[in-house]
């Protein structure tokens, strides 16, 4: 455990290095619960930022799939979340009468089933929203909200949660929406920078999430500090970068903390599906729904659901969850470009995880049983993708004096696969993970030629095992 004391200065800060155990992890799982999930509703649009580019931000805003967005939505009028509650609940029918319907939900709860559905995927930490856009608190908070009475959860869900993640050897973190409140600031947020705009900016809200961010640390210290959208401009972050680490050494802090007053105008249109504005301090880089073509010398997290919304959305059926092959896919092209990959599920209100999602969940999990040596505190080689001579695509990692070259097809047509520019060293060895034989293969012209087992597993990813690590040619 370090001694380092830290103070709210840039350059003292700056002296915090990334926690060998966030890179190792390479998965996380986060989860967004509340009382969107409660209606549970959101348009399906298709290809978000195809919408954006063709219609604008305020089109995707006004038919939002984004479920979590609900109370947004709800209040745009003529828009498809507003039509839908009123024809379910009434024009009169207010966000707030959420509030009894989902404690009444969560009685439910099973907090140690997630857990291991968590850990069964495969999952090294878990992120939770404690306090979303909409201003409900997911913990008994001794700084409760002062406009709106008991607006919190009757179960201590961030707690029970927390108890059961490290229960079973995962690390906990923690999501707090800093930028927006909308009980606080209730300007209807049209645009991509409106999101901005809709900072809250008064003192009485400053003291209040700097007050609830200091509880949550104290009261369960968060392995990850997971901000949304950015900061007030007069509170100083760096106050609450130091009290954090000096309360938890080997913690994480995203980059979500950037602020309005330094946002030009140049940035109108900052993306929610890549990078948003940083703040002056971060551990790592997070993109939404989008990665890189290549490998990143900083270390960066991916996250998106495992549909196209966070919040859980009865609209969406099996054809609107990504496949386990492109998850599959997805995930090893991440891990070999240098990120983690933090992958959304959307409960519904009584604690329930969609049988689909779980799925999905279940599906990578099974191949991480197999395949774990190739992700789990690997890095990136020296090159992330290349292919073979049959058009396969491979994604590369490597651990120690190994290399890790994955096969991303299902269907193998043969049992020889050459993996472009490769040169193999002496005593090389390679096997197929899953398979103790030794793989036979040869040098070739185009590279290394390998021959497969018969009659092979269907796989999303095949993993070839070569040690040593061979040159790139």
């Amino acid at each position: 455990m370090s001694s380092r004391i830290y103070k709210p200065t840039i350059e003292s800060i700056k002296e915090h290095k990334l926690p060998k155990w966030f890179d190792d992890a390479k998965f996380g799982i986060f989860i967004h619960w509340g009382l969107f999930s409660v209606p549970g509703w959101a348009t399906i649009v298709g290809d978000v930022d195809k919408l954006v580019k063709e219609k604008g931000s305020e089109e995707q805003h006004r038919t939002n799939p984004y479920e979590e967005w609900y109370l947004n939505s709800m209040r745009w009028d003529g828009s498809p979340t507003q039509e839908y509650h009123y024809k379910t609940y009434g024009r009169d029918f207010k966000y707030d009468q959420f509030v009894p319907m989902f404690n009444k939900a969560i009685e439910k709860w099973q907090p140690d089933k997630w857990a291991e559905i968590f850990k069964k995927a495969g999952a090294s930490y878990v992120v939770l929203v404690s306090k979303f856009a909409d201003g409900f608190v997911s913990w008994p908070t001794k700084y409760p909200n002062p406009i709106k009475k008991n607006y919190m959860a009757s179960r201590d869900i961030v707690g029970e949660l927390t108890s059961a993640v490290r229960a079973h050897g995962m690390r906990m973190g923690l999501y707090y929406c800093g930028g927006m409140d909308w009980v606080f600031n209730t300007k209807l947020v049209r645009t991509h920078y409106d999101i901005f705009l809709t900072i809250p900016q008064n003192q009485e809200y400053i003291k209040y999430i700097n007050m609830q961010l200091q509880e949550l640390i104290d009261k369960y210290k968060p392995d990850v500090l997971w901000n949304d959208i950015g900061w007030p401009d007069d509170s100083d972050p760096l106050e609450l970068f130091a009290y954090y680490y000096n309360n938890v050494v080997d913690g994480v802090i995203n980059d979500r903390f950037g602020q309005l007053k330094n946002i030009s105008r140049e940035e109108e249109n900052p993306k929610m599906h890549g990078l948003l504005p940083a703040g002056p301090h971060y551990d790592y880089r997070t993109t939404e729904y989008s990665h890189f073509s290549s490998i990143q010398d900083f270390k960066f997290e991916v996250c998106r659901g495992i549909g196209s919304s966070f919040g859980y959305n009865q609209n969406e059926t099996d054809e609107h969850y990504i496949n386990i092959d492109n998850l599959v896919g997805l995930f090893v092209d991440v891990v070999s470009k240098n990120g983690n990959l933090l992958l959304n599920v959307g409960p519904k209100a009584d604690g329930t995880i969609p049988e689909l999602q779980e799925d999905r969940l279940m599906g990578l999990g099974a191949w991480l049983d197999i395949n774990s040596d190739a992700i789990y505190s690997t890095h990136p080689w020296g090159i992330a993708d290349g292919e073979t001579v049959e058009g396969i695509d491979v994604h590369f990692t490597q651990k120690d004096d190994t290399l890790y070259a994955i096969l991303v097809q299902k269907i193998l047509e043969t049992n020889t696969v050459t993996i472009k520019s490769l040169k193999i060293k002496n005593n090389t060895e390679v096997y197929l993970l899953g398979d103790n034989r030794p793989l036979k293969f040869q040098q070739v012209d185009s590279g290394l030629r390998i021959i497969l087992p018969d009659n092979i597993k269907t796989s999303p990813a095949y993993v070839l095992k070569i040690t040593p690590q061979p040159k790139l040619v």
